[in-house]
């Protein structure tokens, strides 16, 4: 865990409740968090289910990878320590998003299980709900679409600690919903997500 270096600072909490969002939007927050290879759909996934929410009145937001490190984390590389924070960093984005009723959308390849679990246990911590979806998927069939040329790169040496090539992937053993985009089709991979937020409660319709 990231040691706190600021002193003397203290949590002041408002009026408005987690619930009271609620209650107003009509949904509870939660965070979605897709992980699994590059080219694997992890992003097809999120931006139709989106889209799915959105008709459906609940309000989502997407953060997605590779829009993050052109904000936020643009000053982080690609090592495992900037990996690591990385994640951490949008974890604590996630659960803010929650905290406001909003089901974030969380698309990163976040290769490391130790990493995805810290922001699974800032969640838990707080009393919110995080979904793990492994966006399961082939070296083969990922490298075969390799929609940003990304693959054919790290193959070439041009790309250095690219997951999959010369960096692992730690594929989570337990995730609430595993999906096979190599396999399903995009309606099947929504709909099997929104019956799951049915199921906790997440969203009424």
């Amino acid at each position: 865990m990231t040691e706190q270096k600021a002193t003397n600072v203290h949590w002041h909490e408002g009026d408005i409740t987690r619930e009271h969002r609620a209650n107003i939007l009509g949904h509870k927050g939660a965070t979605l968090w897709f992980t699994g290879l590059s080219g694997s759909g992890k992003s097809t996934v999120a931006v139709e289910l989106e889209g799915m929410l959105s008709e459906m009145g609940v309000l989502s937001y997407r953060l997605d990878g590779d829009n993050v490190r052109l904000g936020i984390n643009k000053n982080l590389g690609f090592s495992a320590e900037d990996r690591t924070e990385n994640i951490r960093r949008i974890g604590e984005i996630a659960k803010l998003f929650v905290d406001t009723g909003v089901v974030a959308l969380s698309s990163f390849i976040s290769p490391y299980a130790a990493d995805r679990d810290q922001v699974r246990a800032l969640h838990e911590e707080a009393g919110m709900e995080f979904i793990e979806i492994f966006v399961d998927c082939s070296l083969e069939t990922a490298e075969a679409r390799d929609p940003k040329g990304l693959y054919k790169k790290a193959r070439a040496g041009e790309i250095k600690n690219f997951t999959g090539i010369d960096d692992p992937y730690e594929a989570p053993p337990k995730a609430e919903i595993h999906l096979h985009s190599d396999q399903q089709s995009l309606e099947e991979e929504v709909n099997i997500i929104l019956a799951v937020l049915r199921d906790r409660g997440i969203i009424k319709a």
